[in-house]
């Protein structure tokens, strides 16, 4: 029932958004309802959703009374100024329209399986929504037991496909992040836990890259060198939301960004071989350097 009501939510926002400030009338918004649901679409359903659409996702629907004809205000910034917003209707759109058209469609869409713990997700972000205590089997990779934690769950956050909860673990007693496809078991409690004022996840990452707690380290500037041809893969990618581009050099072209440099982001400097060259800070370079010596051993040696 969620499900189905949250997807025509979704579905009047696109709908509304592809139509631009002259908007829809009720006449032709209900049409096009019925042609996607088949069911009639009363005034007042069409308001109950109006308001829904304004709490879930913060997205108004006016109304220009002079011409009785509905529109979203500035449609596409209103939907692209929060990354949130931003995700949810991608992915309840991509869900529903590979729904609808799978049969259409068989044997020419092709997507990923991303073990993320999804059947943990909507439960802890309704546990969230309720200010609820959880506890969770929890089994780290470097271990083969399985701890049991008393968390307070406050964030969720995506990286590298995968979801992670981030929650204080009254055991550890401080914050920790824990991988939603490693928890095996989820119970939500009755007992309420009090949000940190102002707690915001992207600010207590902005200066992290990926999963990484930042416990006491100072963000660095990052100089990083580029070949030509791999700027439209940084420009539309960004490794950080720091980064930005310097200028272009003689030997390639320089970005900057400011950020705590742990082993997330070494992995990702990596990944990217000879594409990327760290000019600065020295200590990242030799990092970044070691470990590519260490990659470069295991292919010289005889086999």
């Amino acid at each position: 029932m969620v499900a189905e009501l949250i997807d025509k939510y979704l579905w009047l926002v696109r709908l509304l958004s592809g139509k631009g400030e002259r908007g829809l009338s009720l006449g032709e918004i209900a049409s096009r309802y019925e042609d996607r649901y088949g069911e009639a679409y009363p005034r007042r359903t069409f308001n109950n959703h109006r308001s829904a659409i304004l709490d879930i996702f913060g997205i108004p629907i006016d109304c220009d009374r002079s011409a009785n004809r509905y529109y979203i205000p500035y449609a596409g910034d209103a939907v692209d100024q929060d990354n949130t917003v931003r995700w949810m209707i991608n992915t309840f759109t991509v869900d529903s329209l590979l729904q609808t058209g799978k049969k259409a469609l068989k044997g020419r869409i092709s997507v990923e399986d991303i073990p993320s713990g999804h059947k943990h997700l909507t439960v802890l972000m309704q546990a969230m929504l309720d200010g609820r205590k959880a506890v969770i089997g929890y089994r780290k990779y470097s271990s083969e037991g399985m701890e049991t934690l008393s968390v307070h769950p406050y964030a969720l956050k995506e990286f590298a496909r995968r979801w992670y909860l981030v929650a204080w673990c009254e055991e550890r007693g401080a914050l920790r992040v824990y991988g939603l496809d490693r928890i095996r078991s989820l119970e939500v409690l009755d007992e309420g836990f009090q949000m940190p004022a102002g707690f915001d996840v992207d600010e207590l990452f902005a200066g992290s890259y990926g999963i990484y707690l930042p416990e006491g380290e100072t963000p660095v500037t990052v100089l990083l060198r580029v070949k030509e041809r791999e700027r439209p893969f940084m420009d539309d990618l960004p490794l950080h939301p720091s980064q930005r581009y310097v200028g272009k050099e003689a030997d390639g072209l320089r970005y900057r960004l400011r950020l705590i440099p742990n082993d997330n982001f070494v992995m990702e400097l990596c990944r990217l071989g000879d594409r990327v060259e760290v000019l600065e800070p020295a200590s990242l370079r030799e990092r970044v350097a070691a470990e590519h010596r260490k990659a470069l051993a295991n292919y010289t040696c005889t086999l």
